[in-house]
């Protein structure tokens, strides 16, 4: 059993059966004419998508099913990006990868899993979904944390996920940066603005579902850095009591798809694995995107659902501090600055 599948769950898609799975992915599945055979893929992602995945994979299965008379199993499995992305380079057979951050999909590249090129195969450069960084806070928000620069106040503590396994706590540290520099700062003072931040965060969570858990359900810290969609989703639960708050100078966090090419091919799987990759921007998966908070790249669907989500006056990009290449070798290898001015903030 491999431990990141101990958390997933089975969809025995065409009969739209939810099933507990403490298993891997089995082995190779025949692509077959139609109603021949049966697929069997597994599905790995980020933790805070789980919500959306567990209402898109049936309908896919049945969409599938009507196009091919073929029942197909999906395995899910869900975790930190950073996790899931080693363990892929691993041994993890995912057929479809849908990441945090379009860095976790080239180291998967670099891996030699996916070929080059996987960004133009499908609609927005394989960008499922954006988001933002919003800011959850406690009940009447008595810290007044309102804008990036009321996290360095005297007394707030805040709670961020670890980046070296997060890519949502990776897209925070960029807001932080990115608050400061894209708002006409220079490098001294977005390190000592970012390094004084992490002086008010006492711990670090592995993820961003985690990180949630720690703010809304252990009642630690005043202030919780994370997705937007996860401060949506706390408001429906009525974990989060307090409105949040999304800055209005802000990153663009996107969402990546891609198929792990090494893998399909060797488990005759690539058919069902595109397919369920391209279904992933329809507008029928694409709205259930925007009903569990994210932000829909499909443009017919974001013109519906547009008004939902907070204004950004101001969005920048990862391309504004040149590309995920430089971004990783900049900030986040092994050395580099995030380790640094963590390391100040202790």
């Amino acid at each position: 059993m491999h431990p990141i599948l101990s958390r997933g769950s089975v969809l025995v898609l065409g009969s739209s059966i939810l099933l507990t799975s403490c298993g891997t992915a089995s082995g190779p599945s025949a692509e077959g004419g139609k109603g021949e055979g049966k697929q069997e893929l597994l599905l790995v992602s980020y933790a805070v998508t789980k919500g959306a995945y567990d209402k898109i994979l049936p309908k896919f299965a049945a969409d599938w099913k009507a196009k091919t008379g073929q029942e197909i199993k999906i395995r899910t499995s869900y975790g930190g990006s950073g996790t899931q992305t080693r363990a892929v380079i691993d041994g993890l057979d995912a057929d479809v990868a849908t990441l945090a951050l379009s860095a976790d999909v080239l180291k998967l590249q670099e891996a030699g899993l996916i070929q080059p090129g996987w960004e133009k195969e499908l609609p927005s450069d394989s960008i499922i979904t954006n988001s933002a960084v919003a800011f959850l806070t406690r009940a009447g928000n008595p810290k007044g944390v309102r804008t990036w620069s009321d996290l360095v106040k005297p007394g707030v503590t805040v709670v961020t996920a670890n980046p070296k396994t997060s890519g949502g706590a990776r897209w925070n540290f960029l807001g932080l940066w990115g608050s400061v520099t894209q708002t006409g700062g220079d490098q001294k003072q977005a390190e000592t603005y970012v390094t004084n931040v992490y002086k008010n965060v006492d711990n670090l969570p592995k993820d961003a579902r985690e990180a949630s858990d720690v703010f809304l359900k252990r009642d630690q810290g005043d202030v919780l850095l994370n997705y937007e969609n996860e401060a949506i989703l706390a408001t429906r639960t009525g974990d989060l009591k307090a409105p949040f708050v999304v800055p209005e100078v802000n990153i663009r966090i996107e969402g990546p798809v891609a198929v792990v090419d090494k893998v399909v091919d060797r488990k005759g799987t690539r058919k069902a694995a595109e397919a369920l990759a391209a279904y992933l921007f329809t507008e029928e998966a694409q709205q259930i995107f925007a009903e569990e908070g994210f932000r829909p790249t499909n443009p017919s669907v974001w013109q519906r659902v547009k008004d939902r989500f907070a204004p950004v006056k101001t969005f920048f990009s990862v391309k504004d501090f040149g590309g995920w290449e430089a971004v990783n070798k900049t900030f986040f290898d092994n050395g580099g600055l995030w380790d640094r001015l963590f390391a100040q903030s202790r």
